[in-house]
């Protein structure tokens, strides 16, 4: 070790110098994980990274990386790469660090070696992550603050079964290596949490959503049994009460049946079953049908304009919620009385569908936004129109599984049409 007078100490708490830099092997790893350790995309990848590349300048049977949570008064482990099977303190392990030993070395700042854990043990009893580290075959262990920008991130574990392994140049090491993870490693964090964070609100989505249809439909059908006076004559002004219960209630079932076909394609949960379809009479013919006491209360005219069957390999089940999508929308944001065209015919290759009503349509700035999740048109006269901004999306996720192409044209406060392409064979798996 160089004299301290000579040489300035780059971490004078450790004793370890400026000569400690140059040595050439060390620089070349240290360099290599520098230049590669950003393009790891996830935790996963960076601790697999750095288990295979400090092996020659840190003894390591044992890496794993934390990170602090509800505000810092938890340490939750997030990956874990040993060279052995058997691990009791895997990922998912917490622990509370108020007065903890961890909570001493992060305000210290600077690492800390245990080069005995049986011997730690015995002077901290109450340590339940030593305990199950020695159950692993673990004996030594180093612990090395994370910090971006002075922000803290979480710890850093570098563990090996040999007892006193660990010296002021493996320290040296740890701190070399954190300064080129750090960011990366918090990036990657954040990413797996966000990642959380949206599967855990689509998996709520998806309960909540399934728990409300059945009673929603039955609040349906028995207001309509109300209002139809199966029960006795109803005044005019408790029907008409009636009636807008069940019109709100069927608001409800429309939104969460669209939430939960939502989260079925967020949640990976849904493929397309490629079939030979009759397009008019499986799925048109179908829909028209089922919006048709939509179409009736509102006085619409509905034209199917299709001179011949048309047969096309498709999710039947899919396209039909694509069909619902598009034609209960032209009911919902057409006029009173108002006229809706369905027209679908064929080429060579491809089917073309499209659906206009006449309505307040929407204006051609506003068309980058119709097919994207959650997003609303805020004109005046159609935020009137109650929707989820769901419906759209999930037609577009489904025309994209067909290979299609769907889009939107309109001549506003006059008419509005949606329209897509298929090709007419799919690649079928018998």
């Amino acid at each position: 070790m160089a004299d301290s007078h000579k040489t300035p100490l780059i971490y004078p708490d450790l004793n370890v110098t400026e000569a400690d830099f140059n040595n050439e092997k060390t620089s070349k790893i240290l360099e290599h994980i520098n230049s590669k350790v950003a393009s790891q995309e996830t935790l996963g990848e960076i601790i697999d990274f750095l288990f295979i590349n400090i092996q020659e300048i840190i003894p390591c049977d044992r890496i794993a990386l934390s990170f602090f949570e509800e505000n810092g008064r938890r340490l939750t482990v997030y990956h874990v790469r040993t060279n052995y099977t058997g691990i009791w303190m895997d990922k998912g392990y917490s622990a509370d660090i108020d007065n903890s030993s961890l909570e001493k070395v992060f305000a210290a700042g600077t690492p800390r070696i245990i080069n005995n854990l049986k011997e730690y043990l015995k002077t901290h009893p109450a340590s339940d992550s030593t305990e199950l580290l020695i159950k692993e075959g673990i004996n030594s262990s180093i612990t090395c603050p994370i910090s971006v920008e002075g922000r803290p991130v979480g710890l850093l574990f570098i563990s090996s079964g040999k007892t006193e392994i660990y010296n002021t140049n493996h320290v040296l090491m740890n701190l070399l290596i954190i300064e080129r993870i750090g960011q990366a490693v918090e990036k990657a964090y954040r990413i797996e949490k966000l990642t959380e964070a949206i599967n855990s609100y689509m998996e709520m989505l998806s309960f909540v959503s399934h728990e409300l249809k059945s009673p929603l439909d039955s609040i349906i059908s028995l207001g309509n049994t109300l209002a139809g006076g199966y029960f006795g004559a109803m005044d005019p002004k408790h029907r008409d009460y009636v009636q807008r219960m069940v019109s709100k209630a069927k608001f409800l079932r429309e939104m969460t049946s669209e939430y939960l076909t939502l989260s079925r394609f967020e949640n990976e949960n849904i493929g397309a079953y490629f079939q030979e379809c009759s397009f008019g009479k499986e799925i048109i013919d179908e829909t028209a049908e089922i919006i048709s006491p939509q179409v009736a209360e509102k006085k619409i005219s509905l034209n199917i304009n299709m001179k011949s069957e048309i047969t096309v390999d498709c999710d039947k089940n899919l396209m039909k919620i694509v069909m619902n999508n598009l034609m209960s929308n032209a009911v919902k944001y057409g006029n009173e009385s108002g006229r809706i065209d369905v027209t679908v015919f064929s080429d060579e290759l491809q089917l073309h569908v499209s659906v206009r009503n006449t309505g307040p349509g929407f204006p051609e700035e506003a068309k980058s936004k119709l097919f994207r999740k959650f997003s609303r048109i805020e004109t005046d006269e159609l935020m009137k129109r109650k929707g989820t901004g769901v419906g759209l999306y999930t037609t577009w996720k489904i025309i994209q599984m067909h290979k299609g192409h769907i889009k939107a044209e309109s001549k506003q406060n006059e008419w509005a049409e949606f329209s897509f392409t298929l090709p007419l064979k799919q690649q079928i798996v018998k």
